[in-house]
């Protein structure tokens, strides 16, 4: 087990371990040589351990080739400490400390490998996204933080937002590429700072006494420093380390100005510079000033911001931008820029109090505007500039183009609220309108039942008609207003929704493949999105249950159970059978202890009684074969269980006539691929799998033997339905429910790599919606769930 942290120092990561003290084997821990006063941390796994596991597990082979071939350095970390020993930052690594009293924050030693901005980047860039570094490799909440505020930095760079510097270190004068943040990521960057784990500002010089430099300092630094890599790393690649342009600027910077010095500097690989001291300090001075106005406009106490507003009536479609200055301590304090301009609101006298001046600013910052729209240049002519109007065609090119530029330049804009909810065009979708009878009883009424519908497009929660599809189809801008609302549409896709009307009449699909529709497991049809699917009727009451938005309905316990059922595994037990009479896989995911074999047991009791007479097989590890027939004997006495097991178990024919006068068979998951030919032959009532994980990998022998088995119905027992990332769900749901999550590639396409690699909150609701319904999920930590459960 080893967690990685990275702790920021001068602008530079220092990369550093955790591993558990009985892993450490003979290596003495908690005591440092009688030279040195700081203690080593007993939980520091050492540069060693680090560079071995990574370059092994981890992809980072080129760790070893670090100068000083990755060997650590003694570095001071400043830790939570209790009774003299440091806390751990996870329960993986050591037992945490059952309250907080006596916790002080103390210098630790570890050896940490120091890394590069390139080399950060390339470690940073390896841990994007990624919940594991290899077996038992973790990061740590500051490795991810600082994977996270690289992402920020690469967007500053592909931004182009940093101007060439100068900056003075200890070995001399170096040529710098430094930040120069504005726009949105300026308003993003003090968020980021407040983000940032007290272990990132941990590392200290000095271990008397603890850092105090603040996050917002600490991460400047560091975007100072991983910036600069970036573009000399982007020179490099689109230079060549040998190209003629270098070489020439080399032999210019050698006989001529300091000026061609810092030039050539600026794309050398380390910026450094030589010369004359005084010519040097001249040159930064001269630096400074030409970047003055830039850094005026920086840190202004206002910025200026463009606000498109709505025409106010759809007789004269006029649309204006306005202008305004917005305070950046107090964003909800916005001037009219015409009330600048006559100088007697309250609130422009406000912002001067501070010393700035905002008619000079306006004036500024309307003509660094006017060279990206000749509109905003022609509203100069006005002898006080406070806005421009334009048409529906010009609003939308506002809106498509000059809002972002604008916005690239570091200007503030704000648009409509139905265009910055939505930040792009509103996409036209189908929706299914579901006839169905209501449900007096089940009878008759299955998955398979053919259902009849109407196909619907809708724009948002609007339901379109096909005579507004074709008047849409016959403007002249994609910038529309429907029923009071703008919107923009895509010409194309409103062709595709004319086109897939005309063609659709009755339809007809089974109820299971409108459940799948409703879920949202298809993705789209005709070329646009599947939207809402409406259903009344047996089909709407069923997707309400299983949705969660009408009360389940729950069953008392089966006459035959010896047990007595707590109301959540009544209620566990209830839903089990719920999805199991229809069809439906399920996968109870109920911490351990809370009871999920005396839930299943009790579903197949009650199965059993009500005349289903087929047997039940259950796969569970081999260390939990035993428990399992003992608690079958337990609390379904009256069930008889084969014991499919040990090499004396049945074979072929005796297999198969031996399960059927059973009522439940148990084997285990070695066997299951092993004997999966006459494990195929029986026909199965239902199909229970515990400890699910054991079927994470879609690709084992045992996940493809679990998956080609048959049956009514099928259970997964799990604790962890996601372990280590939620590619694991695929394989389980897929037993479950086959064809569910779609094709492996098409579930990675759609949900893994976007909530993996970027976090993709609506991939995360889209997966919640699809796999809720048939995951079940209680924590002892709920008291609703055991009230008397004694604390730990």
């Amino acid at each position: 087990m080893l967690i990685l942290h990275a702790s920021c120092l001068n602008g530079r990561l220092l990369l550093w371990g955790e591993q558990p003290i009985e892993q450490e084997g003979k290596r003495k821990r908690g005591t440092a040589p009688k030279a040195v006063e700081v203690p080593v941390s007993p939980y520091d796994a050492g540069a060693k351990t680090i560079v071995a596991a990574l370059g092994e597990d981890g992809g980072l082979p080129w760790l070893s080739n670090l100068p000083g071939h990755g060997k650590g350095v003694p570095t001071v970390i400043w830790l939570p400490t209790v009774a003299s020993t440091p806390i751990a930052s996870s329960p993986l690594i050591a037992a945490q400390p059952e309250s907080d009293k006596g916790v002080s924050l103390s210098p630790w030693r570890v050896d940490a490998i120091p890394l590069s901005p390139m080399d950060t980047v390339s470690v940073l860039a390896s841990c994007a996204g990624r919940d594991s570094l290899g077996t038992g490799i973790f990061p740590g909440s500051s490795l991810l933080y600082w994977a996270t505020a690289l992402r920020y930095a690469g967007a500053l760079v592909a931004r182009e937002q940093f101007l060439p510097d100068i900056r003075t270190l200890d070995d001399g004068f170096h040529a710098h590429w430094t930040p120069f943040v504005q726009g949105d990521l300026a308003d993003g960057l003090p968020q980021l700072a407040k983000a940032m784990p007290h272990v990132c500002r941990a590392a200290s010089g000095d271990s008397g006494a603890p850092p105090d430099r603040p996050s917002l300092t600490v991460l400047s630094d560091f975007l100072s420093d991983i910036c600069d890599a970036l573009v000399r790393s982007a020179i490099a690649s689109t230079d060549g380390v040998d190209s003629a342009s270098v070489q020439r600027m080399r032999k210019i910077a050698a006989l001529e100005s300091v000026h061609a010095q810092w030039l050539y500097a600026l794309r050398s690989a380390d910026g450094r510079m030589k010369g004359d001291e005084n010519e040097l300090i001249r040159l930064g001075e001269q630096v400074s000033e030409w970047r003055r106005p830039l850094a005026h406009v920086a840190s202004a106490p206002a910025r200026f911001v463009f606000r498109l507003e709505e025409p106010e009536s759809d007789e004269d479609p006029k649309w204006y931008v306005r202008y305004l200055l917005q305070s950046r301590e107090d964003p909800s304090l916005i001037v009219d820029a015409a009330k600048v301009w006559d100088n007697k609101d309250g609130a422009s006298a406000l912002l001067r109090k501070t010393g700035f001046e905002p008619r000079p600013f306006l004036l500024s910052s309307l003509g660094e505007a006017a060279l990206l729209s000749p509109e905003i240049q022609s509203s100069l002519k006005q002898s006080k500039p406070a806005g421009y109007t334009l048409d529906t065609a010009g609003a939308e090119q506002f809106l498509g183009q000059t809002a972002w530029m604008l916005e690239q330049s570091g200007f503030g804009v704000h648009l409509p609220a139905w265009w910055s909810r939505k930040g792009a065009k509103a996409r036209l979708t189908t929706g299914a309108r579901v006839r169905s009878p209501k449900m007096k009883s089940k009878t008759g009424m299955t998955l398979e039942s053919i259902v009849e519908f109407d196909w619907e497009v809708a724009l948002g929660d609007i339901k379109l008609t096909a005579e507004e599809l074709e008047a849409l189809a016959h403007q002249k801008t994609s910038l529309v207003r429907i029923r009071g609302q703008w919107v923009q549409l895509d010409a194309g896709e409103i062709e595709a929704a004319l086109a897939f009307w005309k063609r659709q009449g009755t339809n007809r699909k089974t109820a299971r493949d409108i459940i799948r529709m409703a879920l949202g497991a298809d993705g789209a049809v005709g070329g646009l999105d599947i939207g809402t699917v409406r259903a009344t009727g047996w089909i709407g009451d069923l997707l309400k249950e299983m949705e969660g938005h009408a009360p389940g309905h729950e069953l008392p316990p089966p006459p035959g159970l010896n047990a007595s059922l707590r109301p959540y595994q009544q209620r566990g037990y209830s839903w089990l059978n719920f999805l199991g009479t229809w069809g439906f896989g399920a996968c109870l995911a109920d911490d351990m202890g809370l009871g999920k074999t005396i839930q299943v047991l009790a579903h197949i009791r009650r199965l059993w009684e009500s005349g289903e007479r087929r047997p039940v097989l259950v796969i569970c590890p081999t260390s939990v074969v035993g428990n399992w027939h003992r608690e079958a004997g337990r609390f379904t006495p009256d069930l008889t269980v084969l014991m499919h097991h040990g090499a004396n178990r049945l074979k072929e024919d005796e297999f198969r006539t031996a399960a059927g006068k059973h009522a439940i068979v148990l084997s285990t998951f070695a066997l299951l691929h092993r004997d999966l030919a006459i494990l195929k032959d029986v026909k199965w009532s239902g199909i229970v799998l515990d400890e699910a994980q054991n079927i994470k990998n879609p690709e084992t022998k045992q996940s493809r033997a679990a998956r080609a088995l048959e049956s009514g119905w099928r259970v997964a027992l799990t604790g962890t339905p996601v372990e280590n990332h939620v590619g694991d769900l695929w394989a389980l749901l897929d037993f479950l429910n086959p064809g569910l999550l779609g094709t492996q590639s098409g579930f990675k396409s759609k949900y893994f790599y976007p909530i993996q690699t970027g976090r993709d909150p609506e991939a995360v609701q889209r997966l919640k919606r699809l796999t809720g319904p048939f995951i079940l999920r209680r924590l002892k930590t709920d008291r609703s769930i055991i009230a008397d459960l004694p604390d730990k």
